[in-house]
């Protein structure tokens, strides 16, 4: 049991949930939507509500299981057994390492801003990306407390570039930049469902929170709150930046962008702004890497302290962090970030992290489906509302999987299936 003293609050907590949804990703969001034209903003209202429903479901778990460890994970051990949780566990901890490796690469580029000679410079580039992985390594060794002061400080900082480029560029929003509505060749429903499956990635992380709850003040509570805040907070973010930048940039401009957050500040306050933009996008990753790093030690902790994962992964030191395997976490990120500069395998790294991003959404539909079964173990009150809430989020999220293609969906199963012979010596070993 962890001292109440060393365990964090509601700001600590909204801050871990804001700052592993805003990750690198939003920097390039408004560029992928363009090619769709102002009917993505309809895709923003529908994940934004998704989104929502999700929230409510993890905070409703929070509440029904408090005091858990993983989250997504240990719900479904409640919920559903031992096997559907070791899927959980196996295809949300690949996920992460191949986003954590994902972030420093990112990273590196927009610190190219600042330190050209990264530019064409592998060896440097690597460099400085093991450097940050290793550094937050380090400091996930901290304590909880310690983490969380890391990550409020990172949000803070984060959202402070991106809210102002919204607030500010809602005054110099053209209209004609939203039209043609929708500009995809795809019917209507086709167009909103590829944006909503594009958008809802950019909300992954929501039930960061839940995760930690072990090491949470009264988590029956502030896990609910957490979560609903930190979700409203980034639906507002997300929104309130896109809308603008689509409403300044011309479409055929945005579309072709590798920066538009940053051309927008240019189109504001000139050049120099691109360095104030570029600093945003480096607090953002930082922060991003800080919060998954936390994440990729506790999801395998939980397991390995059901058995389900080998023990390494739940040992603690002596500040009660799962060290041991988050390094050993850290040498897989490690490792696919130097794939990342091997240009033979950059389309393979591609697709593996399109992969593990649907590989995140199947602990949704797990932790939904356990929400509806603990409903109806627990008798709870209001039981046709929590009920409906259950089906309109397990709806929802069959409804992004669709959205990501029958090629995803396919490799996606094959991944969950490569796990089952590593739960089968388990449980050998276990017996």
């Amino acid at each position: 049991m962890t001292d109440n003293s060393k365990k964090i609050g509601l700001w600590p907590s909204t801050a871990l949930v804001v700052g592993n949804m805003i990750g690198s990703g939003v920097f390039l969001i408004p560029s992928t939507l363009a090619l769709f034209g102002g009917i993505s903003l309809i895709g923003w209202l529908f994940s934004s509500i998704g989104a929502i429903l999700l929230a409510l479901v993890f905070g409703n778990l929070a509440r029904l299981a408090p005091s858990t460890t993983g989250g997504p994970y240990a719900y479904t051990k409640i919920g559903l057994g031992n096997f559907p949780a070791y899927l959980v566990a196996w295809g949300y901890w690949i996920s992460i390492w191949c986003t954590n490796a994902a972030i420093a690469v990112a990273l590196v580029g927009y610190l190219e801003v600042f330190f050209p000679i990264l530019t064409n410079n592998p060896i440097g580039s690597i460099s400085v990306g093991l450097g940050f992985i290793w550094l937050f390594t380090w400091i996930n060794s901290k304590s909880i407390k310690a983490i969380a002061v890391v990550q409020l400080m990172t949000t803070i900082l984060k959202i402070t570039p991106i809210l102002l480029i919204g607030f500010v560029g809602v005054f110099y929003i053209k209209s004609d930049y939203f039209f043609p509505f929708n500009s995809s060749g795809e019917s209507n429903f086709s167009a909103i469902t590829a944006t909503i499956t594009l958008t809802l990635f950019a909300f992954l992380g929501m039930e960061s929170a839940s995760i930690v709850s072990s090491n949470t003040k009264k988590p029956e509570t502030v896990i609910k709150k957490a979560t609903l805040i930190g979700t409203s907070i980034t639906i507002i973010v997300y929104i309130l930046s896109s809308v603008a930048i689509m409403g300044i940039i011309p479409p055929e401009t945005l579309a072709q962008s590798n920066a538009p957050f940053a051309d927008a500040a240019v189109f504001f306050w000139g050049e120099p702004a691109r360095y104030f933009v570029a600093a945003g996008a480096v607090i953002s990753t930082l922060g991003a890497l800080n919060g998954w790093i936390l994440i990729q030690g506790q999801i395998p902790l939980a397991a390995a302290q059901d058995n389900l994962f080998p023990k390494v992964f739940g040992k603690l030191n002596r500040n009660g962090s799962p060290i041991t395997g988050i390094i050993i976490s850290s040498i897989l990120v490690s490792f696919l970030m130097l794939l990342n500069y091997s240009k033979s395998l950059v389309g393979a790294f591609t697709f593996m992290m399109k992969l593990s991003t649907l590989s995140v959404l199947t602990p949704y539909l797990f932790s939904t489906a356990s929400f509806a079964i603990l409903i109806l173990l627990k008798r709870e009150k209001k039981i046709v509302g929590k009920l409906t809430l259950a089906l309109l989020a397990f709806i929802f999220s069959i409804w992004v999987i669709i959205g990501c293609g029958q090629e995803i969906v396919f490799y996606g199963f094959i991944l969950l299936m490569i796990g089952i012979p590593f739960y089968v010596w388990l449980q050998r070993n276990k017996n």
